[in-house]
């Protein structure tokens, strides 16, 4: 049952699309729209477009569309009904009486949520009893303190079968709820608790929300961790361990490490703008979700061989944002944790201030790798460098090429010229592979179409103009008359152009919001566009009329056969129907 139409109304009238997304994104107007770096991939021109007129936003860099309800579900990842509920809180208004609309998939993650945080108070509570003692005091063991232990909400997990299974079923959850949140599985002899004598870390987002579970072993057996696998409320690509209690430290800088040991030691330590990536390597969506909360971001990974390629990785990530990137020059342990111990917390805070950027911690990782004593190492050495200042700032090139020259005893305007060659080069080679790219992304798409539709090019912006300019001038469906919706694409076209005669025809209004409890997210991306594409049209209705006649073309041209290869009795039948 879809929410009440008078609330929807209310709704739109007091949500401001614009001011909503300039919560999360840096926007500059441009004309009647705002631009800014999208939130939902990486780039570092600005393609992500804020429509005020429409209150929808598109990205023209990957598809991402929709109206305020469409950018909360993403970028809090939230379901319909609970992004409602977040605007409706914002506005100021009431959600109608659960009984008035379907809110099962917004219950069944408060549910998965409320056994989530039962299930963090019970590891809690069994630790600090005398069966879990074990638990607490291998945290202790770590250097934990008692206040460090209850902030984390640290726990342990039963040497038992079943025992939180039990627990849970006490409190009144069901089996398939405790399964979807992922506590529990299922074996051949039944249901199980899926963490059994480990040491527990819950996983918050940045709502307060315990989401998942991190549980690793007391001594060296196998598997050592054991991680919450994706549920209804936790996908562990877009989440950072953490980032609550970081986003609030009031810094600008967030310190990225590898484990969650780390970053609790760090807390404790007092550097509390510290994070870690949840069981995985770290995703463009993770470095997304830092850039929300942060300008910098320093890359405290493990000393080890596994440690320095995460960090690499993580650079590249990185690189495509406007974050600043710094690297530390870390030593006396293999990680943040062991460094804190060994050396106390003000040594650590001296490397962390003595970070470099990124250019600068290759030049020096580069330096060690060439005998600069050489002729030959120093022009190994220069050509490396090279490739690392290409895509600096002038200034930084300036700079660098200063400091080379001086150290190498080479002359500065000899490396600029091997620098200005190097760009062109470049340049001829960057330009070739985006023609391929180009090319190649064409033919795809060509085939794609033709694969998966019939309807040509002409047809396919044809009846996307119409489906955007009836949707934002719907007095345009007077000149519809006989028109036949077989005509459009079967699918998408089809069924928002009916959707959308049927909200006229019903008196209801056609603004996106309308649209967003009937179609997908990726649907509501595709339509976003093509309102993107329709608002300027300087004489809707006669371009209404051309569409419609195009239209009637193509859907002509398709139908038509050739009477040479009808037999008899198609061929008797094409004039019976001329002669009606």
């Amino acid at each position: 049952m879809p929410l009440n139409e008078n609330f929807i109304q209310d709704l739109k009238m007091k949500t401001d699309i614009y001011d909503i997304v300039s919560t999360y994104v840096t926007l500059k107007k441009r004309g009647r729209t705002y631009v800014g770096l999208c939130p939902f991939h990486n780039e570092k021109t600005p393609s992500f477009t804020v429509y005020p007129d429409t209150e929808s936003f598109y990205c023209f860099g990957c598809g991402a569309g929709g109206d305020a309800v469409g950018f909360m579900k993403r970028i809090e990842n939230l379901d319909y009904i609970d992004a409602v509920k977040a605007l409706a809180q914002r506005a100021g208004l009431q959600m109608p009486d659960e009984s008035t609309y379907d809110d099962s998939l917004a219950k069944k993650r408060r549910k998965i949520l409320e056994i989530n945080r039962e299930t963090a108070k019970f590891f809690n509570s069994y630790m600090m009893s005398d069966e879990g003692r074990a638990g607490h005091n291998y945290f202790l063991n770590r250097g934990l303190s008692e206040n460090t232990i209850k902030r984390f909400g640290l726990g342990y997990a039963p040497d038992s079968w079943d025992k939180l299974l039990k627990h849970l079923k006490e409190l009144g959850f069901s089996i398939s709820d405790m399964a979807d949140a992922g506590v529990i599985k299922k074996g051949q002899k039944g249901y199980y608790d899926n963490f059994r004598n480990r040491v527990m870390t819950p996983i918050i987002d940045v709502r307060g929300n315990v989401i998942a579970f991190g549980g690793r072993v007391l001594d060296d057996s196998k598997p050592k961790y054991i991680n919450t696998g994706d549920t209804l409320v936790y996908k562990k690509t877009n989440e950072l361990f953490a980032l609550n209690l970081a986003k609030d430290s009031g810094s600008e800088t967030i310190i990225l490490c590898e484990g969650y040991m780390d970053v609790i030691a760090m807390h404790q330590a007092g550097f509390t703008n510290a994070v870690a990536g949840c069981g995985t390597a770290l995703t463009s969506e993770q470095v997304r979700l830092i850039s929300r909360y942060a300008k910098e971001v320093i890359l405290a990974y493990d000393a080890d061989e596994a440690g320095q390629k995460a960090r690499d990785k993580a650079v590249n990530l990185f690189s495509q944002t406007d974050i600043k990137i710094k690297i530390p020059v870390l030593s006396g342990g293999k990680d943040p944790d062991e460094i804190i111990k060994n050396l106390g917390k003000e040594r650590f805070k001296g490397m962390l201030l003595g970070a470099s950027n990124e250019v600068e911690f290759a030049i020096l990782s580069a330096k060690n790798k060439y005998d600069l004593n050489s002729t030959q190492g120093k022009i190994d050495f220069i050509n490396e460098c090279i490739k690392l200042l290409v895509n600096a700032s002038p200034v930084e090139q300036d700079l660098y090429i200063s400091r080379i020259s001086e150290e190498l005893g080479v002359e500065k305007r000899s490396i600029k010229i091997q620098l200005d060659d190097y760009k062109k080069k470049l340049r001829r080679k960057n330009s070739f592979n985006e023609y391929k790219t180009i090319v190649n992304d064409s033919i795809r798409e060509t085939r794609r179409q033709e694969v998966t539709s019939s309807a040509t090019t002409r047809q396919i912006k044809a009846e996307q103009r119409l489906l955007g300019i009836l949707m934002l001038y719907p007095d345009c469906i007077k000149l519809c008359g006989n028109f036949n919706t077989e005509e459009l694409s079967a699918g998408f076209v089809r069924n928002t152009f009916n959707l959308t005669v049927d909200k006229i025809n019903n008196g209801l209004t056609t603004d996106l919001t309308d649209y967003s409890s009937s179609l997908s997210d990726s649907e509501m991306g595709l339509l976003s566009g093509i309102i993107a594409r329709s608002n300027n049209s300087l004489d809707p209705k006669k371009e209404f009329s051309d569409c419609l006649k195009i239209l009637n073309e193509e859907f002509d041209k398709k139908n038509s056969k050739n009477t040479s290869s009808m037999n008899d009795d198609d061929f008797r039948n094409l004039f019976k129907k001329s002669d009606k």
